[in-house]
């Protein structure tokens, strides 16, 4: 506790604060849609931060965490919209959320305890595309899921007669809808980042990395890997739930065609990118890996014109191809991550 509270860590802390404060007007100047950029980029890091319990954590290679996603955004819907005339308060239906993103978890972590690597990729893989295909088809014969063209009007999120969508004068202070949702998101993305700590350093945390290293000498000791196992696809999955929720009063719509196999993907290259069972170095991830795209989508065409007067390349198509280029640079040049943890740093060391 003394170190939080030396001067030097003290007035770290207040500027990490003040910037976070400060960081969604900054944002506003450039337009409201970087606000909302700032918003899906947090998002990012509470999908991050749970696929990083099981990849990171605990070892086990998950393709299909966007279903846990989809799950927290379709129940939110549900319970929040006039699809079923059912209005409930968002601080009810989010942790409904997590416990059915968490059953879920459970669910593709029962049959899959003894694969790994490639054939538990393969099968979480399946298992993502199932929950999309599934959410795509369940409107016959009875309408649950409106199909294809989703549910929409979902309610925003409030907090008695406070309501996070329209603008609003605080204080004398103007702040868009985008901008509440920013302060909501960091609160509790502080809590997530917190809960995550807390696991990293448990009994827990210790037990699924004694499987991430070596789980016959993890049994060997006497933990036992299978509840191990299904505890890390639980956790995990009630963060992602608990982001599809926010994603869904955020939108005010959801359809099946948001939670597609690259979002898994690009959720999985976030935990590598940044260094995998590292929780800061995860949060860089994501925050990279969300910003910068957008940033070359806004970026490309001008300096394409700047440079030779006309657009020479679809600005999409290179957007893609400099991303792409750049995460293979970055593996290439920095296998273990951008951040990477102490041990896997010194573990990737050893193996050169």
């Amino acid at each position: 506790m003394k170190k939080w509270l030396n001067p030097r860590s003290a007035f770290g802390i207040a500027l990490i604060a003040a910037a976070l404060i400060a960081l969604p007007f900054v944002a506003a100047m450039g337009g409201q849609a970087w606000v909302r950029i700032l918003n899906f980029a947090i998002l990012y890091v509470f999908l991050a931060l749970g696929l990083n319990i099981v990849v990171g954590f605990a070892g086990l290679l998950d393709l299909g965490y966007i279903a846990f996603y989809a799950v927290g955004a379709y129940v939110y819907a549900l319970l929040a919209s006039p699809h079923f005339g059912l209005h409930w308060p968002f601080w009810v239906i989010l942790p409904i959320g997590a416990m059915v993103a968490c059953f879920f978890g459970v669910l593709l972590g029962s049959p899959t305890l003894k694969l790994r690597g490639d054939y538990l990729a393969i099968v979480t893989l399946g298992f993502g595309e199932i929950v999309r295909i599934f959410l795509n088809n369940l409107n016959a014969p009875i309408n649950v899921t409106n199909g294809a063209q989703g549910i929409t009007l979902i309610d925003p999120v409030a907090i008695g007669g406070f309501k996070f969508s329209g603008s609003t004068q605080i204080l004398g202070v103007s702040l868009s809808g985008p901008q509440k949702y920013y302060y909501l998101l960091v609160v509790l993305a502080i809590l997530v980042i917190l809960i995550n700590l807390r696991l990293q350093n448990s009994r827990i945390g210790r037990a699924w990395q004694a499987i991430r290293e070596d789980e016959i000498a993890a049994k060997a000791i006497g933990i036992n890997t299978r509840n191990i196992k299904l505890l890390a696809f639980a956790m995990g999955a009630s963060f992602g739930g608990v982001a599809g929720g926010i994603f869904s009063a955020m939108q005010g719509f959801v359809s099946p065609e948001s939670f597609s196999l690259i979002e898994s993907i690009m959720i999985l290259a976030m935990v590598v990118l940044g260094g995998m069972g590292h929780i800061p170095g995860v949060i860089l991830g994501a925050v990279l890996l969300s910003i910068l795209p957008e940033a070359l989508r806004y970026g490309v065409g001008p300096i394409q014109m700047a440079l030779f007067g006309k657009m020479l390349v679809d600005p999409e198509s290179l957007r893609m191809l400099i991303f792409g280029l750049a995460l293979v640079l970055v593996m290439r040049f920095k296998p273990a991550g951008l951040w990477p943890s102490p041990e896997r740093k010194r573990e990737l060391q050893g193996d050169a």
